[in-house]
């Protein structure tokens, strides 16, 4: 029986000298077993580089970032108030580390708290609850009519949870190791983490949705500055960020894990002047929770794309 062939990233970018560093973070992403797509593009020259950026991946808590926005949207247009405090209680709220998902006692937020919690911690409990006044439905829509359609939302956090559970029961192990096993087969007894099921993304829509707000190009101009200044806030920053620690630079982004994947979305800017958005979507062929290695080679391929494409 032959052996599958090996995947070839399909790399692209402005010219030759940045189809050389796409390659590179491609071969480093290869050498330790992870597939995925990268795209990194300057906000405002347009010059970009990546491999197999219109490849659609479940997103995990990047749809974090869209849902925000939806929510901002609602503030900015007066239907929402960021004041409106909303109890979240422990036995019927969702799965999750850190946050309201990981209290024992009723707690109640403020909508404008569940987004910083949200996006600041990654608050699977604040999402639900946000989700809760803003349904997955009218999300997608609202992306729909943003254009953004190379982005699905389609259910809350707690469902990628409740389909592992009913794939592995308790045993995140062996819904890692069904993940893993699916990924090669090119199956998903996980339902979330099929592309016909999933919170779905690709990095070019993802670096696009980025690059609009970027620009204050989607939804109003007080959501876009709200939901930039609360992306500053992100706690998880060893991914994109991991090699771009320095005073003159700023990464306003949100990571994405569960089970085999490992993703962040974010923004790069410098004293300078010099904005980047970056989207580094990944999925692991390994049967391992934590993955420092993983979270440098992204660190790395930033570092590397940043320097790059800066002005």
């Amino acid at each position: 029986m032959s052996a599958e062939p090996a995947h070839r990233p399909a790399c692209v970018a402005g010219d030759g000298a940045l189809l050389d560093v796409a390659e590179a973070i491609a071969r480093d992403w290869a050498a330790l077993g992870v597939r995925g797509s990268f795209l990194a593009r300057n906000i405002d020259s347009g010059e970009h580089l990546g491999f197999d950026v219109d490849e659609q991946l479940p997103l995990a808590s990047v749809v974090k970032v869209p849902l925000a926005l939806a929510v901002l949207d609602r503030i900015a247009a007066g239907d929402l108030d960021p004041a409106h405090p909303v109890t979240v209680d422990p036995a019927g709220s969702s799965v999750g580390p850190t946050g309201l998902a990981a209290f024992r006692h009723p707690a109640t937020v403020a909508v404008g708290d569940l987004l910083l919690l949200m996006l600041s911690v990654s608050d699977n409990a604040a999402a639900d609850a946000l989700f809760g006044l803003v349904p997955v439905a009218e999300v997608d829509a609202r992306l729909r009519a943003w254009r953004c359609d190379g982005i699905r939302v389609r259910h809350r956090m707690n469902h990628m949870y409740e389909c592992a559970a009913g794939a592995a029961g308790n045993d995140f192990s062996l819904a890692l190791e069904l993940a893993v096993r699916d990924e090669r087969a090119g199956r998903h007894t996980i339902e979330t983490l099929d592309p016909a099921h999933a919170n779905l993304g690709s990095a070019a829509a993802l670096v696009d949705l980025l690059r609009r707000v970027w620009r204050d190009e989607i939804s109003h101009p007080g959501a876009t500055a709200e939901l930039r200044r609360l992306m500053g806030h992100q706690v998880f920053t060893q991914r994109l960020a991991g090699e771009l620690r320095a005073d003159s630079l700023r990464l306003s982004g949100k990571t994405g894990t569960f089970l085999h994947l490992r993703h962040e979305i974010g923004v790069v800017e410098a004293e300078s002047g010099d904005r980047v958005a970056m989207a580094a979507l990944t999925r692991a062929d390994r049967r391992a929770g934590l993955a420092p290695d993983i979270d440098f080679a992204i660190a790395n391929g930033a570092r590397q794309a940043f320097e790059a494409l800066r002005g």
